[in-house]
């Protein structure tokens, strides 16, 4: 029985879908306007578990995440690089493509755009003027009247007056209510635009998720998700606006992944600890990045440093070493592992009890396999599956151990080269050339195993 932590709620509940067997999830996306950083590829890895575990559980899955590809760090950012705002976001989306994939993320089953949902956004814009939740100020813009919703604030269970005190909140004089918030905008000279009832403009950020999710899975569907800095102002306006065009309940279950931090500060380019998926990569497996985190809980904050990922790659390896060299078979009957590892994940996803099993299976296949048993090689089938669910070991395990720092020293032709001088020496009995090689090798980070099967090697 799945449960899930509601931020509606604020509590555990029993997972029930609108419909039997089937689950509609959306995830808010990205702004395409640069490189994602570490704190997007929390969120990206947690909703790729969940999505995950929800189809491995047997649920009917689609699975729908946004882009926001048009907005005012789009428009500024591709006019400081002499380009359109289209060719930008192409860029960037397939960058964030190349960069999730490498992380071992399955894309989700729709990915809709802004741009290309104009129409349905000005069409809610419309309904909503029409209901007398949205008016045109004197400065052109469409603002939604938040103080006409009754249940604005139940997301973060705050009253509206509450939760205006310390928010980033845009006053301006056209506005009736300092919490009232732009639906659409007009365009300045030369900038991206579309006709509208209201004049040549574009929509505020808020009212893009709620035409796009109810255009992809209906008027209530059964999940939303995002990262933890979402949930006020953006999921709240989005509960607003949509559920007053509607007249329905936007969404049952509202799941906020956890922060990103790096070294216990929150991460910021002004404190110099900014870092893209891409900066990381330059230094580590990808898998070491989505091993950290999933080793917290969706929810937990996770704490980034080179400490952290070192403690994660070391662990990773622990998992890839029971598979060196081992056959996996091809199919496996589901045992205790399987039954706890599930149970684990219905308790709203936790990650960090599931590894637990796997490590404990780890053990147990690393005896069977020591004791020469064939089902050693069941058990590897078991713990491939298992691991899948999270979107692990799926490299060659050779090729991980040797590769899960990147290492800008020898290159793995290198190594080998004197891997083979080494076996010559010790065939030779030259033993000093040997254990030279041996020293030579460990002062670059390469540690060689030597077994009856011959010499392996991982970098430090």
């Amino acid at each position: 029985m799945l449960k899930v932590f509601n931020t509606l709620t604020g509590k555990k509940e029993v997972f029930e879908p609108i419909e039997a067997g089937k689950v509609k999830m959306y995830v808010c996306g990205i702004t395409v306007y640069d490189f994602c950083h570490i704190g997007h590829a929390r969120a990206m890895i947690s909703f790729d578990v969940i999505s995950r575990f929800l189809r491995h559980a047997g649920y009917d899955l689609k699975f729908v995440r946004n882009i926001t590809d048009v907005d005012d760090k789009i428009i500024k950012r591709a006019e400081e690089n002499g380009e359109t705002p289209a060719a930008l976001t192409e860029r960037m989306i397939a960058a964030m493509h190349e960069d999730e994939t490498t992380l071992g993320n399955k894309l989700p089953d729709l990915e809709p755009k802004a741009t290309e949902f104009m129409q349905q956004i000005i069409d809610m814009i419309q309904v909503l003027v029409d209901k007398g939740f949205a008016y045109q100020g004197e400065s052109g813009d469409v603002y939604y009247r938040a103080s006409k919703f009754a249940e604005y604030g139940k997301l973060n269970n705050r009253k509206l007056e509450d939760m205006l005190a310390g928010a980033r909140i845009e006053v301006e004089a056209a506005k009736e209510h300092p919490a009232d918030f732009v639906l659409w905008k007009p365009a300045k000279d030369n900038e991206v635009s579309w006709d509208s009832p209201w004049g040549k403009g574009r929509p505020g950020w808020h009212i893009e998720c709620s035409a796009m999710s109810t255009h992809c899975l209906g008027n209530h569907f059964d999940i939303h998700g995002g990262g933890p800095d979402l949930k006020f102002p953006h999921h709240e306006n989005e509960i607003a606006q949509s559920e007053a065009a509607t007249g329905e309940q936007y969404v049952n279950y509202w799941m906020h992944c956890g922060a990103v931090r790096v070294n216990n500060e929150k991460m910021s380019k002004s404190l110099g600890n900014f870092f893209t998926i891409r900066d990381v990569l330059e230094k580590f497996n990808p898998e070491v990045v989505r091993y950290l985190m999933v080793s917290s809980q969706y929810r937990s904050n996770i704490d980034y440093s080179d400490s952290s990922l070192k403690e994660a790659k070391t662990a990773l390896e622990r998992l890839y070493t029971a598979l060196r060299g081992q056959v996996v078979a091809p199919s496996y009957e589901p045992t205790e592992y399987s039954t706890r590892f599930e149970e684990a994940m219905n308790d709203d996803f936790n990650t960090p009890v599931a590894l637990s099993v796997l490590f404990e299976l780890v053990r147990d296949l690393n005896k069977a396999r020591a004791e020469g048993s064939e089902q050693a090689a069941v058990m590897a089938a078991e713990l491939k599956a298992l691991a899948d669910v999270l979107g692990l070991l799926f490299q060659d395990p050779e090729y991980f151990l040797q590769n899960s720092t990147i290492n800008d020293g020898l290159s793995a032709e290198e190594i080998e080269g004197f891997i083979a001088e080494r076996a010559q020496a010790r065939k030779d009995k030259n033993f000093a050339r040997s254990d030279e090689i041996r020293d030579l090798l460990s002062e670059q980070g390469i540690t060689l195993l030597d077994s009856r099967e011959g010499t392996t090697w991982t970098r430090d």
